[in-house]
């Protein structure tokens, strides 16, 4: 293993290493010989020798597992357990404000860089509305989804994923168990918002998923806890997205890729890029983003995906086109969109979890998008109107932004009455929400009421929803 390490910004001589390596009565080329020796026991390939104990020393800290390999090779040496803290390597791992950004080559630091966001996101305290990311840093760069779409359409699955000498054995009913807590997380998220959920999804991460990934397991358990982890990791994402925190959406998605790559499901990758990063960067108002996202996708997992997500990719690349205000191409990107729904049917026997929830409210919803950014409000209310009958009472906050966008869809045809009263009904759904997202475009649709200021029913919805609901408006 070659080594690699994070630079501090001021690096200083690791004096709590250098304290117990003394100790501990050790070499450093005494020091090196161990970690290798445990790390071997744990079924991994570390190649240390005296002048990589000399840099840790210095201040360098290694990536990976290693840290807890020299704790646990220095506590050996003493008989007694040594932790992250006392070497000097308790505290956070790289800059704060690069937590999440990379898409790791290896499979050690992808287990890493996953297990620092959960335990940097865990730590942080709950947003107050600023939508700052967990390292405090700006809101995400829309060309900055592009890149890590590069690294997963030329990185290769990785060869094997068993760890045969992690710490506690991992078996399937763990990995069930993560895919259940995943799909209670998906309905309370719909039903009451991620307001309510998204702290607890964070802990669940960081918790209990960050030791599964570092526990025992053979390749068959090792490739589905992967998938498990990556598809709690979305919704993570999507969860950050719908409380207001883009930049801290960025890094889960990014993660959720790589973990996808790990579980060796290029399909699931696809959704991650189309389903995720795209949607985020179309919210960001980044349409040539969107469209780069949802073709990586494609062309990442050509004949690897059922119909079902084929539309789900397709569609996100006509909302690419829409934003643009390109007709022609959006059309292009729509038509086989809907005939790769048809193709589909409505058995889903066959569907990966992922996409089995893709139906053709789903599909009508995005649709509706690209016709009210289009502007043509009477095939918005058409589409829109498909999705809300198809959408179940229980997807209240996909309702309720259905419900807005059909509103929308009136209020381009000057139908300002209905307009204000199918808004209004988003609002009552929205009350009994926790949502940034429904917020959002709660507060779109008044802004486009600026035209009719003066009308009665304008008045009356604007003067309505600033009592009843300040957060809305």
């Amino acid at each position: 293993m070659t080594e690699s390490a994070a630079v501090p910004a001021a690096r200083q001589p690791n004096e709590r290493l250098l304290s117990l390596i003394r100790e501990a009565g050790c070499s450093n080329a005494g020091l090196a010989r161990r970690v290798n020796v445990c790390a071997a026991e744990r079924g991994l390939d570390f190649r240390y020798d005296k002048t990589s104990v000399a840099r840790w020393i210095r201040g360098q800290r290694p990536r990976g597992r290693a840290p807890e390999v020299i704790a646990e090779a220095l506590g050996r040496k003493l008989g007694r357990t040594v932790t992250l803290q006392e070497i000097g390597m308790g505290g956070s791992r790289q800059p704060p404000s690069a937590v999440g950004l990379t898409f790791a080559p290896g499979l050690l630091e992808a287990i890493e860089e996953a297990r620092e966001l959960w335990r940097a996101d865990s730590a942080r305290p709950q947003p107050t509305g600023t939508g700052q990311t967990p390292a405090g840093g700006a809101a995400v760069a829309p060309g900055a989804l592009v890149e890590p779409s590069r690294d997963w359409l030329i990185a290769r699955i990785d060869d094997s994923v068993a760890a045969p000498a992690g710490t506690g054995r991992v078996g399937m009913s763990d990995v069930e168990a993560v895919i259940a807590t995943t799909e209670a997380m998906v309905e309370l998220d719909r039903r009451w918002g991620a307001g309510h959920v998204r702290p607890v999804v964070a802990h669940y991460l960081n918790g209990v998923v960050a030791g599964l990934l570092t526990g025992s397991y053979r390749e068959s358990v090792g490739r589905r806890l992967f998938a498990a982890a990556a598809r709690l990791t979305e919704l993570a994402g999507y969860m950050a997205v719908d409380t207001g925190q883009p930049g801290l959406a960025q890094r889960y998605y990014i993660q959720a890729l790589r973990l996808s790559q790990a579980a060796g499901d290029r399909g699931f990758g696809g959704y991650v890029l189309a389903a995720g990063m795209s949607h985020l960067a179309a919210q960001l108002g980044s349409p040539r983003e969107v469209i780069q996202l949802a073709r990586a996708a494609q062309e990442g997992t050509r004949g690897q995906v059922p119909p079902r997500a084929e539309a789900l990719f397709l569609a996100a690349e006509a909302r690419g086109h829409a934003q643009l205000g390109d007709r022609e191409a959006c059309r292009r990107a729509a038509s086989p969109a809907l005939a790769a729904m048809e193709r589909a049917g409505g058995s889903r026997g066959e569907d990966p979890d992922w996409v089995a929830h893709y139906d053709s409210a789903y599909l009508a919803d995005e649709l509706a998008h690209c016709h009210r950014d289009l502007e043509q409000g009477n095939a918005t209310q058409q589409r829109a109107s498909e999705a809300l009958a198809g959408h179940p009472e229980s997807r209240t906050r996909r309702r309720a932004i259905g419900l807005l966008v059909l509103a929308t869809g009136k209020l381009q045809q000057a139908e300002v009455e209905h307009a204000c009263q199918t808004a209004g009904e988003a609002g009552v759904l929205l009350t009994g929400l926790r949502s940034r997202r429904g917020s959002q475009y709660f507060a779109d649709f008044n802004a486009r009421l600026a035209p009719y200021q003066d009308t009665p029913h304008v008045k009356e919805f604007q003067e309505r929803w600033r009592g009843a609901a300040p957060a809305l408006v």
